[in-house]
């Protein structure tokens, strides 16, 4: 695929033309009690610019529908087209690839690197993808999150919400076209989780970047353009 900037808009009337197509996604796992139907048919379209939340309880499937979207999770069957290409016949190499040029992952827990500065945390997957500028684009997407006098600090030294908006940074550090934020909120407190979320929002607009919000608060998920909901594997009215 070959990456082209996206509209400056949060809209989902950014474009006509879905950026992302699911088409009868279903997963099934293994179990000792036997097979478990974790995702059972799910077709979705996702618009450029769109910022979609996603809800639904505990089990429900939601961030396994994340996964499966972003090349995480192959699904028992179905398909997941970004524009042209279906990523579900993508090999891991060609998937990891995928990731690195257009997607941009928040995850609940942090997955910093502890042994690297929030700098080298944020500059690492620009220098895997061979930029030469990867240490001042991290530097300036951390100065975007309000953490330019956090470079040199390890994970260790810093809050739970710091070490979230290093994460925003990682995610978004490459301007990818999708962000896919999974409760990026959950292990933060209300003030701190709303300055995150704001952050989120807001860095999302202003580089015209795809939001794929995950989240249990119907609350969180209703300040996005469009809200779903999942329960038991299947998309619910």
């Amino acid at each position: 695929m070959v990456k082209t900037p996206l509209p400056n808009t949060n809209s989902a009337k950014a474009s006509l033309k879905p950026l992302i197509v699911c088409k009868n996604l279903k997963l099934s796992l293994k179990s000792q009690s036997g097979a478990v139907e974790v995702l059972r048919g799910i077709s979705l379209d996702i618009k450029k610019g769109e910022r979609l939340g996603i809800v639904g309880p505990s089990g429900s499937g939601k961030t396994t529908l994340l996964m499966v979207i972003s090349g995480l999770q192959k699904p028992t069957s179905g398909s997941v087209h970004y524009e042209a290409d279906d990523i579900t016949t993508m090999n891991e190499d060609e998937l990891a690839r995928f990731r690195r040029d257009h997607v941009g992952i928040v995850f609940q827990n942090f997955h910093l690197i502890p042994t690297m500065t929030a700098l080298e945390n944020v500059a690492t997957p620009r220098e895997f993808a061979g930029d030469k500028d990867a240490f001042k684009k991290a530097e300036d997407t951390l100065n975007a999150v309000g953490l330019g006098h956090r470079l040199k600090h390890y994970p260790s030294q810093l809050s739970g919400g710091e070490q979230q908006r290093v994460a925003l940074a990682r995610a978004l550090v490459g301007q990818p076209d999708v962000i896919m934020a999974d409760e990026p909120t959950g292990n933060l407190d209300g003030e701190t989780g709303e300055t995150v979320i704001k952050l989120l929002f807001d860095l999302s607009k202003k580089q015209g970047t795809t939001l794929i919000l995950v989240t249990h608060d119907t609350k969180l998920a209703g300040r996005c353009d469009r809200q779903i909901s999942i329960a038991d594997g299947v998309l619910s009215s």
